[in-house]
């Protein structure tokens, strides 16, 4: 009875039965007629509302989950929680500070570091989050102890751990703890502009996402500006992607403010170094490209509060061929804010589909996001909520 591939009329039938009801009784608890629960068990009526399958499972004595055929799995806030903690005791270790004797114990060889630094991104960009939380705390005290050991060996690895620690927890909804770990980055970084801009670009996620959004215009078009010449000549297509990713920033930072005129300028400055990158590269794991930048301009209407402006440029940033050489990461991330115009814009159908979409992309980052759930809880709060959505949010227990 577990099997989701069992229609939820016959699981209806078979909570009826063990709970030793007829169909008048059922129908008569439901203040429904005995018809309307005879064609739903046969499968000539669908059960797609909410409030409905919450009655039918209220009155059979079992939990929506049941009803629908899924079994409810290890609350994704629990995992998130305990690796949230195990990052934090990570960063609050201080083998910098106590000195070489203490780092000795836990220092990983270079060459292991580099390959874990390279494995983690690629884990982060894959949306494959459970196991980057998992693995994260260890690579945080061994960057830190290579840092303590050899300063000048270990200081672009450290910057790349805490880059990928911020990115990871501004996904976890953990802001501030996200703050910690990029303002030691960007400390870490001074005085090489290459690698300030690059650790700038968590930054950017950092202020935006605990709502500091006229800080970031400011700091990213600052950082921006210090990695690239005026006039472009010569620059490296990877200073050109972090100057770009940086403007992307300050764009969505000025949108949330609703200064659109801001917003366009830094875009169209942003769409021209785009071009002189073009899509498909990957530069300090920015994935900037001419399609980034339209996935800004769809987000930035969001942001600005035009729901049906993001919701038409969404429809031309999917067919770009660069939309397919996106990291999954990247690609689910922006579905999530494509769906959420679509539900802004009370079309909750095409917002569904969308977020299946995100799911599909990426499973964590719609399983283990807070904004992804929030979302999906908005979504199955609308009337017309389509059922795969509603199935999602209980297997996910989110409701």
């Amino acid at each position: 009875m577990g099997s989701e591939s069992l229609p939820i009329g016959r699981r209806v039938a078979y909570w009826r039965g063990r709970r030793r009801m007829s169909q008048q009784v059922l129908a008569d608890r439901l203040g429904k007629s005995k018809s309307w629960v005879d064609k739903v068990e046969r499968g000539v009526r669908s059960l797609d509302k909410v409030s409905t399958i919450a009655e039918v499972a209220a009155v059979l004595r079992i939990d929506q989950a049941t009803l629908l055929g899924r079994d409810r799995q290890r609350s994704a806030v629990d995992v998130r929680a305990e690796g949230v903690e195990r990052i934090r005791a990570a960063l609050s270790t201080y083998d910098m500070a106590l000195g070489r004797r203490a780092a000795a114990r836990e220092a990983p060889s270079a060459a292991h570091l580099a390959r874990s630094i390279g494995h983690a991104w690629t884990t982060y960009q894959h949306a494959r989050y459970p196991q980057l939380i998992s693995g994260l705390p260890e690579l945080v005290v061994g960057a830190q102890c290579c840092y303590t050991l050899d300063p000048g060996a270990g200081r672009v690895a450290l910057v790349e751990v805490y880059r990928i620690t911020a990115a990871l927890l501004v996904k976890l909804g953990e802001g501030e703890l996200g703050w910690l770990a990029v303002d030691r980055a960007m400390t870490i970084a001074t005085d090489d502009a290459e690698l300030v801009a690059a650790a700038a670009v968590q930054l950017g996620q950092v202020l935006r996402a605990t709502g500091r959004a006229g800080s970031a215009v400011s700091a990213m078009r600052t950082a921006a500006y210090r990695i690239v010449r005026a006039d472009l000549d010569g620059d490296q297509p990877a200073h050109l992607s972090l100057c770009g990713t940086l403007l992307v920033q300050a764009a969505l930072a000025a949108a949330r403010q609703g200064d659109e005129r801001a917003t366009v300028s830094l875009l169209d400055e942003a769409a021209d170094l785009a071009a002189r990158v073009g899509d498909g590269h990957d530069h300090h794991h920015t994935a900037f490209g001419p399609t980034a930048v339209a996935m800004a301009r769809a987000v930035a209407a969001l942001e600005w509060g035009d729901p049906g402006e993001a919701a038409t440029l969404h429809q031309e940033v999917v067919r770009r061929d660069g939309w397919r050489w996106l990291p999954a990461e990247h690609r689910a991330a922006y579905l999530l804010d494509a769906a959420r115009a679509h539900l802004h814009d009370d079309d909750p159908t095409p917002a569904a589909r969308i977020l299946l979409d995100a799911d599909q992309t990426a499973p964590a980052e719609v399983r283990h996001r807070p904004a992804a759930r929030d979302l999906l809880t908005q979504m199955i709060r609308h009337p017309d909520a389509p059922m795969p959505i509603i199935q999602l949010a209980t297997t996910l227990g989110v409701g």
